[in-house]
């Protein structure tokens, strides 16, 4: 007679769940070209909007993933936030390179090319930490990975404080906003990063 178990063996969450951070980490990766090598600005755009498509489709898949699957391997809460947050880190990105382009941007700042390099630290440590949820015994290794997120979070608000100080410096009012609503999207993002960080924290705490 076959056993049956209670404990979910779904893996697609688990699944779409890495491609979603492998994606937002690719899209990261593209941000930091764009910013660091600011040539053919529009095709560079146009691939971050590509990924973003790319992550809301994951996104779709997850939530009819949710509501077609009696018992999931984590809390529905849970699995709907880390779809959302990840989705949201990729949106902010995507804003951010959209600004870019519409405000026609000369050259990307210093402090803009510093915060691109915490997106791709910010969501490397994302792409680490997910694949670890499969797995109970490893659950309590994705800790370390939020611990860096967080620590690169601080670092990303002390590089927007100097930022937003040094626009009146040397700038005309119209670029003043410009570049906000750039740094914004730019912290908004790294602070979305921080909050899926937060939510795998929980996740740990409750089944690691």
């Amino acid at each position: 007679m076959p056993r049956f178990s209670l404990i979910p063996r779904e893996p697609k969450f688990f699944d779409l769940f890495e491609k979603g951070a492998d994606n937002v980490a690719t899209a990261a990766a593209e941000l930091h070209t764009l910013f660091h090598d600011y040539t053919s600005v529009p095709q560079k755009v146009e691939r971050l909007t590509e990924l973003e498509h790319q992550g809301d489709y994951i996104t779709h898949q997850i939530m009819e993933q949710l509501h077609s699957t009696f018992v999931t391997p984590l809390d529905r809460e849970d699995i709907a936030l880390l779809a959302q947050g990840l989705d949201d880190v990729l949106d902010f990105m995507e804003d951010a390179a959209n600004a870019m382009l519409l405000y026609l941007i000369d050259q990307p700042t210093m402090r803009a090319r510093q915060l691109a390099n915490i997106l791709v630290g910010v969501t490397d440590e994302l792409v680490k930490a997910v694949p670890l949820l499969r797995k109970r015994s490893a659950m309590k290794q994705i800790l370390q990975h939020c611990v860096e997120i967080n620590r690169l979070e601080n670092e990303a608000d002390s590089i927007v404080r100097f930022a937003l100080a040094e626009l009146f410096e040397n700038m005309s009012l119209a670029d003043v906003i410009k570049w906000r609503e750039i740094y914004e999207h730019l912290e908004n993002a790294v602070d979305k990063a921080e909050d899926v960080a937060n939510v795998l924290e929980g996740v740990v705490l409750k089944h690691g």
